[in-house]
């Protein structure tokens, strides 16, 4: 893997909640417009709040008798783990610490007593990308130092660490020379295949951990991960990601769809190689 350093400057800190802000607005419908420019940390702020606002409004899971980290349907649980991890970047770059509580409550909750984000309240349905969209909230808020759970709970990296360790127990090399299938469960539908983001995951929480706890034994699972996806044809020689590939063919025809969060998640894993 070769990586070139930018020349660009860095940007603010509003700035660069920019990218977090434009993501969260994928996910909210607004029924107004907001004026936005991007060169005015004010600016940037206020839309900011009211996008996180407009979130919060989805989001159900504190009131009594409901399940502390999900979205009411249509929303999946991923998208929750996305929303959250959005939030702990909304808290950093901004300094609002409104939705901390529901934050906290919510990654506790779903971290679940196996302390690696496998609920009870998905196992008929969660996959390996799923999962990690949860550790990638936690791999946040431990190196934005996010406040910490309660004393009695796992802190953030050991919750990224154990969401880790399971992946790193399912890489399958019975089919494709290795690789993480979709899905967790055999009787789930995508068992059978192998996709970019369930890997691009795994590569991107062993790269960021590697450079948080500079253990190199990360380093080496996020080369195995990184190698991997270029040895089956998932990303191409101009680097776009391409959606997965069926096992059952042993990888040879990937699916030519792209989606962005591929490229995205690929590509904080190799700043941080780089980094690293």
């Amino acid at each position: 893997m070769h990586l070139r350093a930018s020349s660009s400057p860095p940007p603010s800190p509003a700035q660069s909640w920019l990218l977090t802000s434009q993501a969260l607005l994928l996910l909210t419908v607004l029924i107004h417009a907001v004026n936005l420019n991007v060169t005015n940390d004010e600016s940037v702020i206020k839309v900011a709040q009211e996008l996180a606002k407009g979130l919060r409004s989805y989001y159900t899971g504190d009131a009594p008798g409901n399940v502390p980290g999900t979205l009411p349907p249509p929303y999946y649980w991923w998208e929750a783990g996305g929303m959250f991890g959005g939030l702990i970047d909304y808290w950093f770059y901004t300094g609002d610490s409104t939705y901390n509580s529901i934050i906290i409550q919510a990654m506790v909750h779903q971290a679940s007593p196996t302390r690696n984000f496998m609920p009870v309240n998905q196992t008929r349905s969660e996959g390996n990308d799923d999962q990690s969209f949860w550790a990638l909230a936690a791999m946040a808020a431990a190196e934005r130092n996010f406040p910490s759970p309660p004393p009695d709970q796992p802190d953030w990296l050991a919750l990224v660490q154990g969401t880790f360790n399971s992946q790193a127990a399912r890489w399958n090399t019975e089919t494709c020379g290795g690789g993480l299938k979709w899905q967790i469960y055999p009787f789930n539908s995508g068992y059978n295949y192998k996709n970019t983001i369930s890997n691009g995951c795994f590569f991107n929480i062993g790269a960021r951990l590697a450079t948080y706890t500079g253990n190199k034994s990360y380093a080496v699972w996020a080369e195995k991960a990184w190698d991997w996806i270029e040895s089956v044809g998932l990303v191409t020689d101009n680097y776009q990601f391409l959606d997965g590939a069926d096992d059952e063919q042993n990888c040879t025809k990937p699916d030519p769809i792209r989606w962005t969060y591929n490229a995205g998640v690929n590509m904080l894993g190799t700043a941080h190689m780089y980094k690293f």
